[in-house]
């Protein structure tokens, strides 16, 4: 899923590492690849990508599914291109058809928190 966020950059990664906090959960690192880029000679434009999640809600699930913590923990991904700011996350419950798992309402409660996460800056 990809949205338009109604602030630049800074404030966007901002405002969503606080909502992701509010809301209960442990972001376990915010990777600014466009930093990363230029430490290797490279550039990027702003983006970066924060992992984050609840283990009380993630552990039940990769004990059900082992290869559900493939994907684990959550992320969203933020950049900027062209004087937009962006932000992006996989569905959830794309991701476990993958896997074949259908019917785990965890799989939507976590689709249900990643869209009100982002649905907040955009």
């Amino acid at each position: 899923m990809e949205k338009k966020s109604k602030f630049g950059y800074a404030e966007t990664v901002t405002r969503l590492s606080k909502a992701i906090s509010d809301a209960g959960n442990t972001i376990f690192a915010t990777i600014d690849q466009a930093k990363a880029a230029e430490n290797a000679g490279l550039t990027l434009r702003p983006t970066s990508l924060i992992v984050f999640g609840n283990p009380k809600g993630g552990t039940p699930l990769m004990d059900a599914h082992a290869l559900f913590a493939l994907e684990l923990p959550l992320k969203i991904l933020v950049w900027e291109d062209g004087g937009t700011t962006s932000v992006a996350y996989v569905s959830m419950a794309d991701v476990a058809k993958r896997y074949g798992i259908e019917g785990d309402p965890r799989i939507a409660n976590m689709d249900k928190t990643l869209d009100a996460l982002t649905g907040a800056i955009a």
